[in-house]
């Protein structure tokens, strides 16, 4: 059985708990907040200003398998929307991101003993809070099973450092060069532990390559698709724009600069949407850049989805992810997608068959595949149908039971 560690339960995370009950190999789920019908955290996210707390509902057969301590996320949630900063600071408020971590990690490492002479014969955490469980884990002889949802550091330092020299005006909003030595330095130690490493792209892997100690095998499974609830309508262009859609943080990393530089000239034949949050105000280049277009600072799931029915193509030019869930919720609404090689893309798209792979940083790529579609207007149509179809052949049960299978097989040559 697994022991399954992850703060906030995020989509990948509760397919790969449905895989691991569908096939008996859960032994219990350990999270901050687990909601469930009719408790007092349920109630309280009726209240608008915690509607954040419905996120974190789970399915009501999880219910005698999951553990919570709710203080520190709770304390977290309810800070940002106070918006006492103070408390959330990077790595130093009471109630950060990295303290809900540091705090879940050690909480976990306490109990490892106890679910050792339960059966467990492994423990899955995730990156930055994963350290002490898996210190605990070894020296109890137990399999250490780690996610990196995101490109390895080293790399992400070296991609995006480029950035700095070639958009300088758009450098102040590459606000990941934060972390301390010590969480750096951290992240390595929870690598080095790990028996297994689970990445969701190849591009997650490739990044891997940067890091200097051994590693352990590193499997690539990506993630499912959201369900495909309805086919997209694919209007003719005639006598409209082209409209585009993209969605995500508004900063550099997401290769905002080169999609802005695609579009310009074009601004006869292409609306452009941008759905996100700033990374930061007060930068010039972004700020002048959005005036130029459509902006809706944010949208929940629901509407996310809706929009994205709305538009003819998505565009995730991202310069460093670690998978990109928003690529396979517009292939699930049938709108193909326009994404670079160091997203998830390589991994689920073939192009020019059911979306388009550019290379990063490259806005004249990003603009010869729309004077493509101009050009082509039944290009819609022909790669939104295939790329729906594909999401329909990878729903998140497929990921999760590939995930379980995997597990499975450690357990069985242990």
């Amino acid at each position: 059985m697994i022991l399954f560690s992850h703060p906030t339960l995020n989509a990948n995370s509760k397919a790969l708990i449905n895989g691991l009950l569908k096939n008996n190999i859960l032994y219990k789920i350990y999270t901050c907040i687990a909601i469930f019908q009719g408790q007092l955290f349920f109630r309280l996210g009726e209240n608008p200003k915690l509607k954040d707390l419905k996120r974190r509902r789970l399915d009501h057969n999880w219910k005698s398998f999951t553990l919570s301590r709710s203080f520190f996320e709770f304390g977290r949630l309810l800070a940002s929307k106070l918006r006492l900063n103070y408390l959330i600071k990077h790595e130093k408020g009471l109630f950060c991101i990295d303290n809900v971590y540091l705090k879940q990690d050690k909480w976990v490492a306490d109990n490892l003993a106890k679910a050792k002479k339960k059966g467990v014969f492994g423990v899955y955490a995730y990156e930055d809070g994963a350290l002490a469980t898996f210190s605990k884990a070894k020296k109890a002889g137990l399999y250490c099973l780690y996610d990196l949802p995101i490109g390895y550091w080293k790399s992400a330092r070296l991609l995006m450092q480029k950035e700095f020299e070639i958009n300088p005006a758009w450098s102040e909003t590459l606000t990941g060069f934060n972390d301390s030595l010590e969480k750096l330095n951290r992240k390595d130690q929870e690598l080095a532990l790990a028996d297994m490493i689970f990445v969701a792209s190849t591009f997650t892997k490739k990044t891997l390559e940067a890091y200097t100690g051994k590693l352990s095998e590193i499997k690539v499974i990506p993630y499912g698709f959201p369900e495909v609830q309805s086919k997209k309508e694919y209007l003719p262009l005639d006598n409209r724009k082209l409209k585009l859609l993209f969605v995500g943080g508004l900063s550099q990393r997401k290769g905002l600069s080169y999609l802005f530089e695609a579009v310009e000239g074009l601004q006869d034949k292409i609306d452009l949407t941008i759905v996100g949050h700033k990374a930061v105000q007060n930068c010039k280049a972004l700020n002048l850049a959005v005036e130029q277009h459509t902006w809706i600072p944010s949208l929940s799931h629901d509407q996310v989805l809706a929009c994205m029915c709305e538009h003819d193509v998505f565009v995730f030019p991202s310069l460093f992810e670690g998978f990109g869930l928003v690529i396979t919720e517009a292939m699930s609404q049938g709108v193909p997608v326009i994404t670079t090689d160091r997203t998830a893309g390589p991994d689920l798209i073939e192009n020019g068959t059911d979306g388009w792979i550019v290379p990063a940083g490259s806005s004249a790529a990003i603009k010869e595949v729309l004077q493509n579609i101009l050009e082509n207007p039944n290009l819609l149509k022909q790669c939104g149908l295939a790329a729906q179809k594909k999401a329909q052949n990878r729903p998140w049960s497929v990921y999760g039971q590939e995930m379980a299978n995997a597990i499975s097989l450690l357990e069985i040559s242990k």
